[in-house]
């Protein structure tokens, strides 16, 4: 069905345009949308009218149409103007609004399939039956990004990128999950891989000044093929869910570039569990609090350089070294080692899966 604000603006246009009052009602009498000056006209006189044998009427001085979806009434159109005015422009009104619900109807399959494709609910001839008959090309370069967004903003972030994209035909915006928005992106020919992070930046942006929301955005990789959408979906969740836990400070997240976090996700978690135990006993030790862990990880931020790293957290060499020697007395790593380093870098990010998948 056409949105009752849609159809509030396609009467009001055709109003200003040729000053015939127009007004919509569905099956149920109920009026969708008018803009007649005086009352609106008596609805309960009309309502037989969708099971009568014509397709326009007379009543009151009020021209009636039938507004139909692939044959079957859907909408009575009502227009109130001169004789000849009222009906030539209630029959033009008629015509757009049909035209109106088949592009509707038309969009809805789109995404209908695209959701479908997604989530790997259709077999394999589906997919080339149903693409064939959507005219939907089999191959080209696409792919799929990831916008978190809250339940409660979601409509609001799914039309702001409609609007954004909806020059580009081949782009499919749609909701498959209750707190993301999904964009289908086929790439020009004079696109590459490397130009989607300024595509993701550019959403990040979009939810930002539109729907006033500081978003994650994350991509999958570029496929070639229709069928192999649902695998830059998956790529792009993965990528959402890895960003969040390894990556917070980051807003855009590539498939491309999780490194180590993307190895650590897919790992059991009773292996991870028996990693952190062996590392660390039970649990982290008490003597190892957050401005511990945070010192260790600027630290190894900055490739174990001890003076850079005293002058980002403005504190002193031999305060850093103090904070250093504390966390190898109470965990025995010695993060200005390179092996022990990387063990803490690996022990850090494990934590960080197992406190994620318990939170779950």
């Amino acid at each position: 069905m056409i949105a009752k604000q849609v159809i509030q603006t396609c009467l009001d246009d055709l109003k200003e345009l040729t000053k015939v009052e127009f007004a919509v009602i569905d099956t149920q009498g109920i009026v969708l949308a008018g803009n007649f000056e005086k009352e609106n006209p008596d609805i309960e006189m009309m309502k037989n009218f969708f099971d009568s044998p014509a397709d326009s009427q007379i009543i009151g001085g009020n021209y009636l149409f039938k507004v139909k979806e692939e044959n079957e009434p859907t909408y009575v159109l009502i227009s109130h103007g001169s004789q000849s005015e009222g009906y030539v422009m209630g029959k033009i009104a008629v015509n757009h609004l049909e035209q109106l619900l088949v592009a509707y109807r038309e969009q809805f399959d789109h995404t209908n399939f695209i959701q479908n494709l997604l989530l790997d609910n259709l077999l394999l001839v589906d997919i080339y039956n149903q693409a064939k008959k959507l005219g939907i090309p089999q191959k080209a370069r696409r792919v799929v990004f990831m916008i978190e967004v809250s339940a409660e903003q979601g409509n609001e972030a799914l039309h702001a990128i409609k609007t954004a994209f909806s020059e580009k035909m081949d782009d499919y915006a749609l909701a498959v999950e209750e707190n993301g928005v999904i964009l289908v992106h086929t790439l020009e020919e004079d696109e590459n891989p490397e130009d989607m992070q300024n595509i993701a930046g550019m959403l990040e942006d979009l939810m930002n000044t539109e729907v006033m929301l500081k978003a994650r955005v994350s991509y999958g990789t570029v496929v070639e093929e229709l069928r192999e959408l649902s695998k830059s979906y998956k790529e792009a969740r993965m990528a959402l869910d890895v960003g969040k836990i390894f990556y917070g400070e980051q807003r855009i997240h590539s498939y491309d570039s999780l490194g180590i976090g993307r190895l650590i996700y897919q790992l059991p978690a009773n292996l991870c569990k028996l990693f952190i135990e062996e590392i660390y006993g039970e649990s982290l030790p008490k003597e190892v609090d957050e401005e511990i862990l945070h010192t260790a990880s600027v630290f190894l931020d900055n490739n174990l350089n001890v003076s850079e790293t005293a002058r980002q957290l403005y504190i002193h060499r031999n305060t850093l070294v103090y904070r250093i020697e504390k966390l190898k007395t109470a965990t025995g790593l010695d993060v200005r080692l390179f092996d022990d380093a990387l063990t803490f870098k690996i022990a850090t990010m494990v934590s960080s899966y197992i406190q994620y998948i318990e939170k779950q």
